[in-house]
Protein backbone atom coordinates (compact mmCIF):
# COMPACT_ATOMS: atom_id res chain seq x y z
CA UNK A 1 0.00 0.00 0.00
CA UNK A 2 1.22 3.72 -1.35
CA UNK A 3 1.69 5.76 2.32
CA UNK A 4 0.92 9.46 2.15
CA UNK A 5 4.11 11.48 2.37
CA UNK A 6 2.98 13.96 5.32
CA UNK A 7 1.71 10.62 7.37
CA UNK A 8 5.30 8.97 7.01
CA UNK A 9 6.82 11.69 9.00
CA UNK A 10 4.54 10.95 11.77
CA UNK A 11 5.92 6.88 11.82
CA UNK A 12 9.74 7.65 13.38
CA UNK A 13 10.41 5.32 15.74
CA UNK A 14 9.82 6.67 19.42
CA UNK A 15 11.92 4.02 21.21
CA UNK A 16 14.97 4.92 23.15
CA UNK A 17 17.76 2.18 22.48
CA UNK A 18 16.56 -1.69 22.53
CA UNK A 19 15.99 -1.24 18.50
CA UNK A 20 18.57 -4.62 18.38
CA UNK A 21 16.48 -6.56 20.37
CA UNK A 22 12.72 -5.08 18.58
CA UNK A 23 11.58 -8.06 17.05
CA UNK A 24 12.14 -10.62 20.31
CA UNK A 25 10.13 -8.62 22.39
CA UNK A 26 6.79 -10.05 23.80
CA UNK A 27 4.47 -7.43 23.84
CA UNK A 28 1.38 -9.92 25.66
CA UNK A 29 3.86 -9.43 28.04
CA UNK A 30 6.54 -6.71 28.14
CA UNK A 31 9.30 -7.08 30.99
CA UNK A 32 11.19 -3.80 30.96
CA UNK A 33 10.67 -0.34 30.39
CA UNK A 34 12.60 -0.55 26.93
CA UNK A 35 10.08 -3.46 26.12
CA UNK A 36 7.14 -1.40 26.91
CA UNK A 37 8.75 1.09 24.80
CA UNK A 38 9.05 -1.02 21.41
CA UNK A 39 5.33 -2.18 22.66
CA UNK A 40 3.57 1.26 22.89
CA UNK A 41 5.75 2.22 19.33
CA UNK A 42 4.31 -1.08 17.89
CA UNK A 43 0.93 0.25 18.97
CA UNK A 44 1.36 3.76 17.10
CA UNK A 45 2.79 2.24 14.12
CA UNK A 46 -0.72 0.36 13.61
CA UNK A 47 -2.78 3.44 14.58
CA UNK A 48 -0.60 5.02 11.70
CA UNK A 49 -0.95 2.64 9.66
CA UNK A 50 -4.74 2.47 10.03
CA UNK A 51 -4.84 6.25 9.90
CA UNK A 52 -3.41 6.01 6.53
CA UNK A 53 -5.78 3.89 5.02
CA UNK A 54 -8.33 5.88 6.10
CA UNK A 55 -6.78 8.91 5.15
CA UNK A 56 -6.28 7.53 1.59
CA UNK A 57 -9.62 6.13 1.02
CA UNK A 58 -11.21 9.11 2.03
CA UNK A 59 -9.11 11.16 -0.31
CA UNK A 60 -9.49 8.88 -3.22
CA UNK A 61 -13.27 9.89 -2.35
CA UNK A 62 -13.20 13.37 -2.08
CA UNK A 63 -13.55 16.01 -5.01
CA UNK A 64 -10.88 17.69 -5.94
CA UNK A 65 -11.28 20.88 -3.86
CA UNK A 66 -12.03 18.61 -1.22
CA UNK A 67 -9.19 17.08 -1.11
CA UNK A 68 -6.91 20.60 -0.90
CA UNK A 69 -9.02 21.44 2.16
CA UNK A 70 -8.53 17.38 3.54
CA UNK A 71 -4.88 17.46 2.90
CA UNK A 72 -4.30 21.07 4.42
CA UNK A 73 -6.49 19.80 7.44
CA UNK A 74 -4.56 17.12 8.22
CA UNK A 75 -0.64 18.87 7.56
CA UNK A 76 -2.58 21.41 10.65
CA UNK A 77 -3.62 18.07 12.56
CA UNK A 78 -0.41 16.22 12.55
CA UNK A 79 1.31 19.90 13.88
CA UNK A 80 -1.53 20.08 16.45
CA UNK A 81 -0.64 16.03 17.53
CA UNK A 82 2.50 16.26 17.88
CA UNK A 83 2.39 19.66 19.92
CA UNK A 84 -0.28 18.33 22.20
CA UNK A 85 1.56 15.29 23.20
CA UNK A 86 4.94 17.34 23.47
CA UNK A 87 2.44 19.23 25.93
CA UNK A 88 0.79 16.18 27.64
CA UNK A 89 3.49 14.36 28.24
CA UNK A 90 5.99 17.30 29.76
CA UNK A 91 6.00 15.57 33.47
CA UNK A 92 8.10 12.22 32.05
CA UNK A 93 10.27 14.18 29.75
CA UNK A 94 14.21 13.05 29.91
CA UNK A 95 12.67 9.84 32.26
CA UNK A 96 12.89 6.55 30.50
CA UNK A 97 8.87 6.07 30.38
CA UNK A 98 8.93 9.04 28.08
CA UNK A 99 8.79 7.21 25.16
CA UNK A 100 5.81 4.90 26.18
CA UNK A 101 3.94 7.79 27.25
CA UNK A 102 4.72 9.78 24.34
CA UNK A 103 3.75 6.94 22.10
CA UNK A 104 0.48 6.19 23.72
CA UNK A 105 -0.15 9.84 23.57
CA UNK A 106 0.39 9.54 19.96
CA UNK A 107 -1.61 6.64 19.70
CA UNK A 108 -4.62 7.85 21.28
CA UNK A 109 -4.92 10.82 19.18
CA UNK A 110 -4.36 9.53 16.11
CA UNK A 111 -7.46 6.75 17.32
CA UNK A 112 -9.16 9.12 17.50
CA UNK A 113 -8.59 10.81 13.92
CA UNK A 114 -8.92 8.03 11.59
CA UNK A 115 -12.30 7.50 13.41
CA UNK A 116 -13.30 10.99 12.47
CA UNK A 117 -11.87 10.52 9.47
CA UNK A 118 -13.93 7.17 8.96
CA UNK A 119 -17.00 9.13 9.81
CA UNK A 120 -16.27 11.61 7.22
CA UNK A 121 -15.68 8.37 4.78
CA UNK A 122 -18.99 6.69 5.23
CA UNK A 123 -21.38 9.92 5.25
CA UNK A 124 -24.42 9.71 5.10
CA UNK A 125 -26.26 11.02 1.43
CA UNK A 126 -27.15 14.49 1.30
CA UNK A 127 -25.28 14.92 4.90
CA UNK A 128 -24.44 18.41 4.34
CA UNK A 129 -21.61 18.89 7.35
CA UNK A 130 -19.91 15.98 5.95
CA UNK A 131 -16.80 17.58 4.27
CA UNK A 132 -16.54 18.53 0.92
CA UNK A 133 -16.97 15.50 -0.98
Amino acid sequence: MRRHPLLALAMAPLMAGGLARAADVDCKNPVDQTSMNICADRDLQAANGKLNETWRALFDKTSKPGREKLLKAERAWLVWRNAQCEFNTLGSAGGSIHPMVHALCLSQLTQAQTKLLNEQLHCEEGDTSCGGQ
